[in-house]
């Protein structure tokens, strides 16, 4: 039977159901029995179309949702065949990134060093003597944490939520307002996870160039001409070159945005790694920015924890999205980075942090220098290095037990680059320096 299934015909007699859900719905059934095992062709949209008697768009959205899943392909001309049912959804850039072995200096990573992250016990400790504990009510945020993030917020916002980490503020205000196949400008390059959740919504990402001081206005202004449902960057320590936002450039980006009414989510991912001073549009435009900070970096991953702020109506969009899942942020969780944020200790332990990725990121930098290869002022917990050629880049590293982040994982447009973590390299700059410079020549 495997053999007919690129017969409109007999494909078509297999659906009981053709809205666009019911012909993926009962697709995916075939697959996961057998009956349209991987390596079958598809009938093409317009066959099928014609023998169900719809419109091609309503296969076409029934093939993406398959596509989507991981169960077919497209191969250009050669039509859409079956791969499997083996694997579902999963991050495209993030979910192919490699695990390495204990040989391998692992560089790859943008993450803080675990050895010196605040110590969590007395946090703990107290949290979990806070009021209210295992309550079933979805507060957004506790007024503990509120009070504690509003001292230190780059602007007066009208409400505050607790989420589950940065990139789960991303995702749920992404879901809860950008339908499917709308265009989103985002600085160029990003990090790789939020261009993973707009693929993952179905929304086109639009890449607007960016230089030292941050996204190009023209580029900016270029971008919201396509009228994009939101424009998203990261407005202190990029995540990915070190760079900053400069105070003119801010002033230019508002210029422009001025002009449109298009949402604006900042992503500071970076949080008080940063040694720059938090910074927002939030005061220019009340009524559409969504500002996130995450303290995963700074405080600790398994705090799981972020804010993000926004207008009343807003925040209630995302909220109601997030009552599908989690529906409220955990108030132990909530209650020990209140107290963290306030603890002199470990405010002292985060600053004493951010000199020693400063220092191990110049060292890597001037080893760098002294190699011929030049990297612009920044700071973070990586570097982003121009190569001749990635492939070449990446196999070259590896054969000297490195491994890195190929840069395209990270950009919308064609790059030539590589992301080297520094936050977690405490020695062999020289080694690493000599590596990189080999590497990024392309020549063998």
């Amino acid at each position: 039977m495997a053999d007919r299934t690129d017969d409109a015909g007999w494909f078509a007699g297999q659906l009981s159901e053709i809205s666009a859900r019911g012909i993926a719905n009962q697709a995916a059934a075939l697959i996961r029995r057998g009956v349209l095992p991987p390596g079958s062709k598809l009938p093409t949209v317009r066959d099928l179309a014609y023998r169900l008697g719809i419109s091609p768009a309503t296969v076409s959205e029934a093939w993406g949702e398959l596509r989507h899943q991981r169960m077919i392909e497209g191969r250009g001309r050669s039509g859409s065949w079956v791969t499997g049912d083996t694997t579902g959804p999963r991050p495209a850039r993030t979910g192919t990134s490699g695990l390495f072995g204990s040989d391998v200096l692992d560089l790859s990573l943008s993450v803080p060093d675990t050895a010196v992250l605040p110590p969590l016990e007395e946090a703990l400790r107290h949290a979990a003597a806070a009021r209210n504990l295992h309550s079933y009510e979805r507060t957004p945020i506790l007024d503990s944490l509120r009070l504690a993030v509003e001292r230190r917020w780059p602007y007066r916002p009208e409400t505050f939520l607790a989420t589950n980490g940065g990139y789960n503020a991303f995702y749920s205000a992404v879901h809860a307002l950008i339908m499917p196949g709308a265009t989103v400008a985002i600085e160029d390059p990003t990090a790789m996870r939020l261009l993973d959740i707009l693929e993952d919504r179905g929304a086109r990402p639009l890449p607007v160039a960016c230089d030292a001081e941050g996204p190009l206005p023209e580029a900016l202004e270029q971008a919201l001409a396509s009228k994009p449902a939101a424009f998203v960057y990261q407005p202190r320590t990029h995540s990915v070159t070190g760079r900053g936002v400069s105070a003119a450039r801010l002033d230019a980006l508002a210029a422009v945005l001025a002009q449109s009414d298009t949402l604006i989510i900042e992503d500071d991912g970076i949080g008080a790694v940063s040694p720059r001073q938090p910074v927002s549009l939030g005061s220019r435009f009340p009524d559409r920015v969504i500002h996130i900070l995450s303290f995963s970096k700074s405080h600790g991953p398994d705090l799981r924890l972020a804010v993000l702020s926004a207008p009343m109506a807003i925040r209630r969009r995302i909220q109601s999205y997030r009552s599908f899942s989690s529906g409220w942020t955990s108030r132990l969780l909530q209650e020990m980075t209140a107290w963290l944020l306030a603890d002199e200790g470990t405010n002292a332990r985060l600053a004493a942090n951010r000199r020693l990725y400063a220092q191990r990121r110049a060292a890597l930098t001037a080893a760098l220098a002294a190699q011929g290869i030049a990297i612009p002022a920044g700071d973070g917990l990586c570097i982003w290095v121009p190569v001749a050629s990635e492939q070449f880049a990446l196999v070259t590293l590896a054969a000297r037990r490195i491994a890195v982040l190929a840069g395209s994982k990270c950009a919308v447009t064609p790059t030539r680059h590589i992301r080297v973590a520094t936050a977690i390299l405490a020695d062999r700059y020289d080694h690493v320096a000599e590596s990189i410079r080999l590497a990024a020549s392309g020549e063998g």
